[in-house]
This record gives C-alpha cells, structure tokens and sequence, in this order.
C-alpha cells in the first residue's frame, strides 16, 4: 500500500507549459496519476489513466480514498469518465484544483450505482480527482478508467499530444521516475525506497516499471531492489554518486533460492558499506546487470548468491570496479566484461571474462574460468546524467577496441552527449503513431518506466537514433505486429528496453535492418543494450522469432531471450506461450557479449551470417515437450540450442552452457546442444551441458562429439572443437 503522506512528500516533474487543443478532448491519458492507497502491486493508478480497459486502480478497504491525474497545464473541464469495477464508490465527489492542495468540488454524489458513468461537470484546474467517502462493497475504490475530457485555453497540442518538446532541466519522467539530489531528506529518500521495495519484492509478472535516480553527491540509503525496478546515478562517473549503504539484490522471498531474481538493474553508483560491514549481496540471475558501478573498500567483497541458502543462475557485471573480491559461490553462470576486479573466487558450470582486470587466470573445466584478455569492439550502454549546470543529458559512449578494464575509471570517457532537449521522453499512455511522429522529427526517445501497449511498430530510421528505456520499459505489440524495427543505417542504439510478446502471434518482435541489408557498420555499429525479451508469463504471448539481425557488425551487449517456464495462471504451456526461435542473425560480423536464450521451442539461435562471434551463451531446453514426438526436429530428438548454418565459413564462440530439465516428460531427449559445420573457421571453446537434476537427457554437446549428460553424468564439459 501507498501511503499518501510519501506520495505527497515527493514534488512532481512539472514538465512544460502547453498549450491547448481547440476542442474538448481526452486530456488525461498517460499523465501522471497518483493516489491515497493502492490495494496491491497490480492495481497502481497508473492503470487507470492508461487506456486499457483490462487494467485498473483499485485502493485499501476503507474511507476515504483519492485518485488523482495531473493534466500538464490549467484546463477547462466539460466531462469526467468513471469506469468502475465491481468494487466502486457509493459516495465521491470529482474534485479540480490548480495546485493539488486547494480542491473545488464540481460533481457529487451520494446514491451512485457503479458501471460506466459519464458525468458533465464545470470548472477549470491542472488536478482532476476522484475523491470517495463510501463505498459501495467491502473492497476498495476500483476503477478501470479514469477519464478527463476538456480543453485547454489558447488552442494547439495539449499535454501528450504530438510532440511536446523536452525541458532539459526540468523533464516530466513519468509518474514512476524518482529522483533525489543531496539535499532530499534521507528519511523521505529510505522511505520511498522501502514503499517500492514492498511493492516490487515478488511481482515477477506485475505491469509497474519504477526507476530511482540519484543526482551527483553522497547520500545514505539502503537501496534493497525488486523486480522491475532500477537504481541509477546522474553523474557522469558513477564515483559522482556515492551510496552510504547497500544497492544489494536478495532471494529470502524465495527462500534464498535467487534463480528466478530477474528484471532489476544498478548503473552508475558508487557504494561505500556501512562501518563494520564488508559484504554486499547481488544475488541475480538472468536480466540483472550489475552495470558501470564501484564497489568502494579493498576488504569488502560482493556475493553473487544469497549465501548458503540457495542457487543463483547468471548475470552481468560489465564496466564495473570492486575494489575488494568477488565470490561468486553457488552461482551458476556468470558473465563479466570490462570491469576491474581486486580479485574472483568461485565456479561453477561457466565463468566468462572478457577484458577484465582482476580476473582468475584460464582454466576449464575445473575451475571453469574462461577468459578472454581483450574485448575486441565494444560500444558502453548509452546513460542519463545532469551536468554542471543542472541540464540532463544522454551520454553515448563511443565504440572501443581491443579494451580491458572500465571506460571511467582513472580515464576520461569517450563518447559524445547529446541534451535531453534533442529526447522525445515517452511516458505512459503514450500512442505508437505520436513516438514515430517525434522519430520521424529526428528526435530520440527516452521511455519512462511503464508497459506500453503498442497498436503500431516503432520505426527507427535515423542514423544515430538512441532509444533509452528507464525502469526496465515494456513494449508489448498487440495485433500480431512487429514491436519495433530499425533500418540499416550507423549507430543506432536500443538500451534498456523490454519486448513482451502480444497474445496475438508476431512473427518477429525487434528486427534491426530489413532482409537484405547489405551496408557495411564497421565503422559506427548499431548496438543492444541490456535488451530482453520475455514470451509469456505475465499474458499468454506469442512470437515466431523474438530478435532478428539482418544488418551487419551489430553489437549485442547483454540480451537476456526468455520463453516463459512459469507465470502467471494460463500463461505459459506447450501450446499457450508458442515461440520458434528466439536470436536470428543474418548480418555479417555480428559480435555478441553475454547472451541467454532459453525454452524456445525449435532451434533457439540460428547463425547465418559469417564473422560471427560469441562471448558467453547460456542457454536453458524447454521444460515442457509433452512427449518426444513433439520436440523432432524431422527425424532428429530435439534441436539445437544454437546452430550455424552449414554455408557459414568463419563463426568463433567461447563459454557455453546449455541446460534441459524436461519436467513434463524426463523421457525426452535433445540430440545435441550445438551443430555446427566443420571447418577450421569455425571454432568453439569451452562448452558445458547439464542435465539438471537429471531429469532429461542431452546426448550429445556438439555435432556428434561430447559425453551424455543424463541422470547418471549430469555435466558434461567439451574444451574445442573440432
């Protein structure tokens, strides 16, 4: 539950003044919404301003309760729109105010009857609520919608409406975004951190995003992160924002078991532990990066498990520094690139290190550390900061070679910047066809946090485009369509976007160039940052293909591809959550640095285009094949996990791990993990199959070559081939 004390203890983004529409309209969809309570981590009040009749706000069970929309701007009110679940309000009135403190009732009723009501109301003010003293059952307030219709003096675009420009020193992020500057009284900060924490601690498949930023200076806060959340620092050196505390991730909500801790980020931040504490806990698995942070005291470490209480399934740290150990312990996979390591201890099935100072030295497969002196091209993720004067900005790295270590730390970054003024910042509510109106004006985009229902592809045509997500920002296409496509052409940059696959079929979810691309990037690579990708789960989704790269020299920096094992009821099944394929690459010199894909269900990464490499792939089998007749690939028992085509003549991959658990039917088999063609081009290096727990069997790890892993030999390494 939301208190109203906290949601009123933080002043929102004001955003720019607008001006107005010449006729009464829609003016409150995907403004910020706020509210006394909400009933759960599902029923925020956002949901009610956001266009979805399938989602709704709803409150505690008792009186009074408040739902409240800031429009942007003081507008003329002609109408008011409740749609009311089953649980709705006997007594309400409709409020309006110009400063959400100073409120004029304009309807009110004491004898409503729920439903849809569609009331015509008179007066004028920036705030628009709904403020109930009865209801009408023993539940909360609940409404699917809350509608605003009126205008705004003066005529021209309202608030939302294609496309308001960006105020770079005071930008509307959304009513999910927070942001603190030193002077933010650290019990207001802990407090807005715990409500979100509570909120965020188990709600793997809920529809809230939330990002906590910091501006430059030093603050005292234990940051505990849930799912869907991300904490950052504004400063352009993550030793620009030091945290007096914790930014930890742990599993006690799963008993210490952190395998399904996903979806949460930590960027940018520096962290000092508490006098007399040494160990921070970053107990993840997959789509958690642990991105361009410092972990401040030689004799501290950080635990990449809940520490002895549960397993821990993979993760990221890239352009990061820990001055003290890491200790990876029961963690089963863990990718680690670009960073500065006092020192590492701990393995499991697959270590990758690629350009990491600090790391332990090659040995596979026992230790199995893999690891890779230089990272031969790299581009850092694209993040937000505020400058000296107070303006936010994008910072866009430049793209590097043959690097090791951070691209901060002790040197100055290269890259450009880019004012948030040049950004599109999209919030919640926000219409497809108005964020490829602001694309088409050559703006970039900033989404906010949020799940953005989409009835129209985001087409990225512009060299150069960056598409900064906040939050962990959900794109979910519905119709069948295609999320989001960019064309061939340099640089683009996706980061920190989520695709969530539509109940209806897409063939694919993000295509980056059309078929056929043929245009060299060396140069100036297009590049995916922190990308995922998730069938079923939170709705029964569908997609053909997930990602598909037909254009060349793309960088994938941390993808994590997921068809759902689990989710929410009716979610996620053999039939339900259908998914082919989850990575095709057709481009030539397409690098990857810590790829996951698991549980599709035909072949999981097809690799056509030549001058492929890997760094790091993990992979899990779908549990759920009812039988072997339905996991044939013609007359072979299963498919592969990542195959090369066999009219590919250079392809190199280190450190990889593919896994099965065939639950529904332990009596299925999967061929082989990785087929590939035989030629001295193509090399792969230090590969584990695991069948885990036993319960399922891989035959073979690659081609024809490499042990059984079944319930008698559940691990299986392999060191090269051919």
């Amino acid at each position: 539950m939301v208190a109203a004390s906290l949601l009123l203890a933080l002043t929102p983004f004001a955003g720019p003044v607008p001006a107005a529409n010449a006729a009464p309209a829609l003016i409150s969809q995907g403004r910020p919404a706020t509210a006394s309570s909400t009933e759960n981590g599902g029923t925020p009040a956002s949901a009610a301003v956001d266009g979805d009749n399938g989602t709704r706000w709803s409150s505690a069970f008792s009186d009074p309760q408040w739902l409240q929309v800031d429009l942007g701007a003081s507008a003329a009110i002609s109408q008011v729109v409740l749609r009311w679940e089953a649980a709705y309000g006997r007594a309400f009135q409709i409020q309006v105010s110009e400063n959400a403190s100073t409120w004029t009732s304009v309807y009110s009723s004491t004898t409503a009857t729920g439903g849809n009501q569609t009331l015509t109301v008179s007066g004028t003010g920036r705030y628009v609520r709904m403020y109930g003293t009865a209801r009408a059952t023993g539940y909360g307030y609940s409404l699917w919608e809350f509608q605003v219709i009126g205008e705004f003096g003066g005529g021209g675009p309202g608030p939302g409406d294609p496309v308001e420009p960006t105020d770079p020193r005071n930008p509307n992020l959304g009513p999910n975004t927070f942001v603190f500057d030193p002077s933010t009284p650290t019990a207001t900060i802990q407090s807005r951190l715990n409500t979100i924490f509570t909120q965020q601690e188990t709600a793997q498949f809920a529809p809230d995003r939330y990002a906590v930023l910091f501006k430059p200076g030093s603050y005292t806060a234990d940051v505990n992160l849930g799912f869907f959340t991300q904490v950052a620092g504004l400063g352009l050196s993550p030793d620009d924002v030091n945290l007096n505390g914790h930014v930890r991730a742990e599993a006690f909500w799963m008993g210490g078991n952190a395998t399904q801790n996903f979806w949460r980020a930590a960027e940018n931040l520096s962290v000092t532990l508490p006098s007399g504490v040494t160990v921070e806990r970053w107990a993840v698995s997959q789509a958690a990066p642990y991105r361009r942070m410092h972990l401040r005291g030689t004799q501290n470490q950080i635990q990449l498990w809940n520490g002895g209480d549960g397993w821990s399934s993979g993760g990221l740290m890239a352009d990061t520094k820990i001055d003290g150990m890491v200790v990876s312990g029961s963690q089963q996979q863990w990718f680690s690139r670009n960073s500065e390591f006092g020192s590492w201890t701990g393995s499991v099935w697959n270590m990758v290190f690629t350009g990491v100072t600090g790391a332990p030295p090659p040995h596979f497969p026992n230790p199995s550390h893999t690891v890779v002196g230089q990272t031969p091209v790299v581009r850092e993720k694209p993040f937000l900061y505020v400058d000296g004067s107070g303006e936010y900005r994008v910072f866009v790295p430049a793209v590097r070679t043959n690097t090791q270590g951070t691209s901060w730390y002790g040197k100055t970054p290269a890259g450009s910047s880019i004012s948030l003024s040049q950004f599109y910042v999209v919030r919640p509510g926000t219409t497809a066809a108005t964020i490829n109106a602001a694309l088409a004006q050559g703006r970039d985009l900033l989404f906010t946090p949020g799940l953005y229902r989409i009835n129209e592809t985001i087409r990225v045509t512009r060299p150069d485009t960056v598409v900064l997500g906040l939050g962990l920002a959900t794109l979910e296409p519905q119709n069948g369509i295609t999320a989001m496509t960019v064309a061939d052409v340099d640089g683009v940059k996706v980061a920190g976007i989520m695709f969530e696959a539509g109940t209806t079929n897409s063939p694919v979810l993000l295509e980056v160039g059309p078929t056929g691309s043929s245009a060299s990037h060396a140069a100036n690579p297009t590049s995916l940052h922190d990308v995922f990708f998730r069938i079923g789960g939170a709705v029964a989704g569908k997609a053909t293909t997930s990602l598909r790269i037909n254009s060349n020299h793309v960088i994938g920096d941390h993808m994590w591809l997921w068809r759902a094992d689990h989710g929410n009821a009716g979610t996620y099944g053999w039939n339900v959550n259908t998914a082919d394929t989850g990575l095709v690459v057709n481009g030539t010199n397409v690098t990857m640095y810590g790829l996951f894909v698991e549980h599709y269900q035909k072949t999981e990464v097809i690799w056509n285009g030549n001058g492929g490499r890997t760094y790091f792939f993990q992979n899990e089998k779908p549990y759920d094949p009812p039988n072997q007749a339905a996991f044939m690939n013609g007359s072979t028992r299963g498919y592969p996990a990542y195959k090369v085509s066999d009219s590919v003549t250079s392809h190199e991959a280190w450190g990889l791990g593919s896994y099965c658990y065939f639950n529904v039917n332990p009596a299925v088999v999967n061929e082989r993990s990785f087929e590939v063609p035989v030629t001295s081009g193509v090399r792969f290096h230090n590969m584990v199959t695991v069948s885990l727990g036993g319960v399922g069997t891989i035959n073979r790890i690659i081609n024809n070559t490499g042990g059984t892993a079944n319930a008698a030999n559940q691990v299986q390494y392999l060191t090269t081939f051919p």
